[in-house]
């Protein structure tokens, strides 16, 4: 079976902009419906892929954090590019980290996270995370032989040393959270691990925004924008963008 690579997408509708960011392993389908629904709503919308994402795992894992970061800035300069003045971020998993870095690093008008990590751990459970692409790419391109592609043998392939680097952008960010003042809204699914629960706490305590909050979504897992409540969450994060003050 061909598998048809996911791209970047941007939608234009009116002046005010918002990114859109996948998760680690991800891609832009993932926020994808979500960008039609705010598209709908006379919002601009960007979702850059970061690089190595969405295709074969060997591409991925001859990728880096760095590089995926470098994708966030890029598709921020696009929407810069095409004369937005105020845009907002909002992002998924990983992507809802980069969505904190980059209210951090660079003028952003409100930033939503949805099962944003920010709590240190180790590298392992991001490796388990690229097993589990490893092998549902081998099952979706009708390549995986379960008597040769058990989960061991995968894990030697698929191996990605920058991963402990990534775990450190990760804490760094978390320990520049109190610089942030724009608008935070944080979004979780009572479904997904604690870890990401409780790192939703963390970002609420430290960020210095006067305008933050947090919702929980209790029937809903870990990619918030894909899961039972979706329509649920679209709303939510067009309500908090509704809210705000913009100049256009």
């Amino acid at each position: 079976m061909k598998i048809i690579p996911p791209k970047p997408f941007t939608y234009e509708a009116g002046q005010r902009a918002v990114l859109l960011l996948h998760g680690f392993t991800g891609n832009t389908n993932d926020v994808k419906r979500l960008g039609r629904y705010l598209t709908e709503r006379n919002y601009t919308v960007h979702a850059p892929l970061y690089k190595g994402h969405g295709g074969d795992p060997k591409t991925l894992i001859q990728s880096n954090p760095m590089e995926w970061w470098d994708s966030v800035i890029e598709g921020y300069d696009e929407l810069r590019g095409l004369g937005y003045e105020e845009i907002a971020v909002a992002g998924v998993s990983l992507g809802g980290i980069f969505s904190l870095k980059l209210g951090v690093e660079r003028p952003t008008k409100a930033i939503v996270t949805m099962s944003a990590p920010a709590i240190a751990k180790n590298a392992d459970s991001l490796q388990n995370r690229i097993v589990d692409y490893a092998i549902s790419y081998k099952k979706l391109s009708g390549t995986y032989d379960e008597q040769i592609d058990n989960r061991s043998k995968v894990a030697e392939l698929v191996r990605m040393p920058s991963l402990d680097y990534l775990q450190g952008m990760i804490n760094e960010t978390s320990n520049k959270l109190n610089n942030i003042e724009t608008p935070v809204h944080i979004l979780r699914g009572l479904e997904d691990d604690d870890y990401y629960c409780e790192s939703a706490d963390l970002i609420y305590s430290s960020v210095q925004s006067r305008i933050k909050s947090v919702k929980t979504f209790v029937n809903s897992g870990h990619i918030l924008t894909l899961g039972k409540e979706r329509e649920l969450v679209f709303e939510e994060v067009y309500r908090f963008f509704e809210g705000l003050k913009w100049k256009a």
